[in-house]
């Protein structure tokens, strides 16, 4: 099952996408009063909503084309919490890189660090790329992992019942900030710099661990191609480890890594993102999520 954000006769709502169709079925129509998504993941687990057990063909729905689809969740309660270097392709392109900055050393355990998203960018929209101050500015295809109940102590192989489901993100990056700064964080929050989309996957339809294809290209030029199989630390690993300090809220998004291709990566000169470059990220199962760079 797919839960979207959509916006319709001026007012934001939340429903399911029926894709046999191309509709929307509205949350208000399965009886659910929630209006924006970070309270409707919280109501879904409140009322233990049996997703694999819904028949979207029960209800009527409205045509996508009569709505606009905007981020899952477009305003996260949290930041977005995210893994840096967690395919081993990318890892050694980072590392080659970057030898001589934090960047790319490897420390044997998972490389975590926080996303400020004041915003999530919805599929289709332009995302400013802060040319003023950013002359390096990056992208990264991600499996992002939205968690559907408050989970604290939570151990891997209990892991699966707190996954709501998966969405696609673009971590995109101002490589010279994060040079700069020494550290990912203001490098990494820039307003517009989180693409989110274009729905929630729930995981009854792709499980715990889904190894799925994963890429990205800019202009249509492909720049990324792997499997989310190739994870250094699987989903499981990140949520046992995450939630045995701190408790993962419902609605919070983890961001599991990107794999090989970025600019970072590439021989000088490197081929950063420029004002009317497209980049398209794609996940098998899940789907599209494009944005021009303006």
């Amino acid at each position: 099952m797919k839960l979207v954000t959509y916006i319709q006769r001026g007012l934001e709502r939340v429903g399911f996408y029926r894709e046999a169709d191309q509709c929307v079925v509205p949350a208000d129509e399965l009886d659910l009063k929630s209006t924006e998504m970070n309270d409707l993941i919280r109501e879904l687990d409140a009322v233990s909503f049996d997703f694999a057990a819904c028949d979207l063909t029960r209800y009527k729905g409205i045509p996508a084309e009569n709505v606009q689809m905007i981020s899952p969740i477009p305003n996260p309660e949290q930041d977005v919490i995210c893994l840096g270097l967690n395919y081993h392709d990318h890892a050694d392109e980072a590392e080659k890189a970057s030898a001589s900055s934090a960047y790319g050393k490897r420390t044997g355990n998972p490389v975590y660090f926080a996303k400020r998203v004041s915003r999530a960018v919805a599929p289709g929209q332009p995302v400013d790329g802060h040319f003023d101050i950013v002359d390096s500015l990056d992208y990264e295809v991600e499996l992002a992992v939205v968690i559907g109940k408050n989970a604290r102590n939570v151990k891997a192989e209990d892991a699966e019942e707190y996954i709501l489901g998966y969405t696609i993100l673009n971590d995109m990056s101002a490589r010279n900030l994060q040079s700069r700064h020494q550290q990912w964080y203001f490098g990494k929050s820039l307003d517009d710099f989180t693409p989110i989309g274009p729905w929630i996957v729930t995981r009854d339809e792709l499980g715990e661990k889904p190894d799925l294809g994963i890429r990205c290209y800019i202009n249509g030029e492909e720049r990324q191609n792997n499997t989310t199989g190739h994870m250094i630390y699987d989903i499981p690993y990140i949520i046992e480890e995450l939630s045995g300090g701190m408790t993962l809220q419902a609605g919070a998004i983890i961001s599991t890594g990107t794999p090989s291709g970025v600019v970072l990566g590439m021989p000088e000169p490197k081929q950063y993102l420029q004002h009317g470059d497209v980049i398209r990220c794609e996940i098998d199962g899940i789907g599209v999520l494009e944005n021009p760079v303006e």
